[in-house]
């Protein structure tokens, strides 16, 4: 980050959107700034500080994942999620531990292409204009030599092409006011595009082997010309398609490249999550058991700091952020290999969500889920109003059915209330120009049955 946020406001940026977990956030604060101190310490000194990794304890549903993608937003890292239980599936070996860093890599890339692109958008937007312009109004030929002989004493012939130059270009300028004002929106022209019906070669790649599928393909499509076709398209999309164009062409992916690799060395988020998974070791070598310890061995030389091959280019894990995961019902974190214990220094639990977080959760987050659907219902035209009463009904009714079924932590609320508001969702189209209030009566007719119905609530809520 250019202004890096100190420690207190990171807290209160993850307090905009996470309730409660002070703890967490505290600790994911820390973390973030070390990076920063990090960077300004001796240069002989940087290399040895390693990442403080984190491992958040907590059940689902109580901002685990939300606190991490948060944290990678502001400063602005590349960041992966990942469920480390994928590793333990059939059919997957050691080496594919590997590709979270080749998937990060490339969402790294991707991330600092778009800004580029943000920054020669201005000089892109200029030449697409030039050349729609050219293809609304083509230059003749003899209106370019005619510009290059400035001499007062021509033949008259040579003087009449200057005035057809000259008035070309006052056409052209003409074109530019109305292309810029909208007028000519409407029309079609004739533009070449990338033909992407081009006839695709079927690798087929074993397990573990996805990479190499993916270079060959790449390597095989660049070996094959550039094949365009012309398409009939209306001037603002041919803008749009120009300024694409020219983006791509002004962007030096060379930079873009050692910027991305240089981000995900130093800035980049793996969060692992489900971690407890694969924390069983007990078993006497037989079952599944073996093959999440094995995860937990080839996960270890990742977070310890090794180099993965990408087709980027080299890029070295040993000062990337990770962030585990789990709900460690069963496993503990100390039936983590102790290696892998020892690469995540810090523990911090989250707390279970109870009904007041609930209230707050539905008012107080910036995207709180009463103002998303607020906003949603404000597209067909429909004013939604809850009142203070029914907003503690619901939160009340979440955390029973949390209590009595499995606790799924704030995504019942998510549930809860698509339930109740499936008639007004439904009937919006004709509602349009009403307000609508739910009062705790319409809470309580929308769910008292289901949440009765112990059974039935399982299946609904």
């Amino acid at each position: 980050m250019q202004q890096p946020l100190t420690p207190a406001e990171i807290v209160k940026e993850l307090d905009k959107y996470i309730i409660g977990q002070k703890e967490a956030k505290r600790m994911v604060a820390i973390a973030l700034r070390n990076r920063w101190r990090r960077q300004q310490v001796p240069e002989h000194l940087r290399d040895e500080i390693a990442p403080k990794n984190i491992i958040m304890i907590g059940p689902t549903g109580v901002g685990k994942t939300e606190i991490a993608r948060r944290l990678a937003r502001l400063a602005q890292s590349p960041f992966l999620k990942i469920e480390a239980s994928k590793f333990t599936e059939v059919g997957y070996v050691g080496r594919d531990v590997e590709s979270m860093i080749r998937d990060l890599t490339e969402l790294a890339v991707s991330l600092v292409r778009n800004e580029e692109m943000e920054i020669v958008k201005v000089k892109a937007e200029e030449i697409a204009e030039e050349k729609l312009l050219d293809i609304l109004l083509p230059p003749k030929q003899s209106n370019l030599e005619v510009r290059e002989h400035p001499f007062p004493d021509q033949p008259t012939d040579l003087i009449e092409a200057r005035a057809e130059a000259e008035q070309a270009d006052s056409t052209r300028e003409k074109l530019r006011k109305l292309l810029r004002k909208g007028a000519l929106d409407d029309r079609y022209v004739d533009l070449d595009v990338p033909d992407r019906n081009v006839p695709m070669v079927e690798i087929f790649a074993g397990a573990g082997m996805e990479e190499m599928d993916f270079n060959l393909r790449e390597m095989l499509g660049s070996m094959l010309p550039k094949r365009t076709k012309r398409r009939k398209v209306k001037i603002p999309e041919a803008r749009e398609l120009l300024i694409a164009e020219e983006c791509q062409r002004l962007v030096d992916m060379d930079k873009v490249v050692k910027s991305a690799i240089e981000r995900v060395e130093h800035s980049g988020i793996i969060f692992l999550d489900e971690i407890d998974k694969i924390a069983g070791r007990e078993g006497g070598g037989r079952g599944p058991d073996v093959s999440r310890e094995g995860v937990q061995r080839d996960l270890l030389p990742i977070v310890e700091g090794s180099t993965v091959t990408t087709k980027y280019g080299m890029v070295k894990t040993d000062h990337i952020l990770f962030i585990a995961s789990g709900a460690f019902h069963i496993a503990k974190p100390s039936d983590l290999i102790p290696e892998l214990q020892g690469r995540f220094p810090i523990r911090v639990e989250l707390t279970s969500l109870s009904k007041d977080d609930f209230v707050r959760i539905l008012k107080e987050p910036e995207n709180a889920l009463i103002e998303q659907y607020k906003a949603l219902l404000e597209t067909e035209g429909v004013e939604l109003v809850f009142e203070s009463e029914a907003i503690d009904e619901l939160a009340e009714i979440a955390y029973q059915v949390n209590s009595r079924t499995e606790n799924i932590g704030a995504r019942r609320l998510h549930t809860v209330m698509e339930k109740l508001l499936s008639d007004i969702s439904f009937n919006a189209p004709d509602l349009k120009g009403q307000t609508v209030r739910v009062d705790p009566d319409y809470v309580h007719k929308g769910l008292n049955e289901i949440i009765k119905d112990e059974d039935l609530s399982r299946y609904i809520l």
